[in-house]
């Protein structure tokens, strides 16, 4: 299953921050099931937030030279309060350093003031064609595919 949680970019300063927020409704599938009497945001989807919006970043940083980003470790992963339903999540992340197809960023996650998230993330980004060059095509698809997405989530 493939997540898109980031409901809008608020601030981008490319090669350095991005804000971004993720608006938590009854309406998410997930939600179900954890928990049915006590709804919650799974810590893993707060974690995935903040890796979407390093992805972001990174996207943004080098006007979109990687048609993947991937997680490749996360270090320090703190939780603080619940997100429940009707609450947002208001997440920043800050690229500390960069080199051979990493990047590292320092993350957290904010409800209302209050710690909901914090990590350590390193992402890996790539071209597929790198690694197959009949893969350009799609490549050029997926970039072509965040690009657009990019006017929703950020509109001028």
């Amino acid at each position: 299953m493939r997540f898109n949680l980031i409901d809008r970019i608020v601030e981008i300063r490319p090669g350095q921050t991005l804000q971004a927020v993720k608006n938590l409704t009854l309406g998410e599938e997930y939600l179900a099931d954890h928990f049915p009497t006590f709804p919650v945001m799974p810590g893993v989807l707060m974690l995935e937030t903040l890796v979407e919006a390093g992805a972001w970043l990174l996207r943004l940083t080098d006007d979109f030279a990687s048609s993947i980003v991937v997680l490749r470790e996360a270090k320090g992963v703190k939780y603080g309060t619940f997100m429940e339903p009707g609450r947002q999540l208001t997440v920043s992340v800050e690229l500390i350093e960069r080199g051979n197809g990493l990047a590292m960023f320092k993350g957290k996650g904010e409800t209302e003031g209050q710690n909901t998230v914090s990590a350590r993330l390193t992402l890996a980004h790539y071209n597929l064609r790198d690694r197959d060059p009949s893969l350009r095509a799609t490549d050029e698809r997926l970039v072509q595919h965040f690009r657009e997405l990019y006017g929703l989530l950020r509109p001028h």
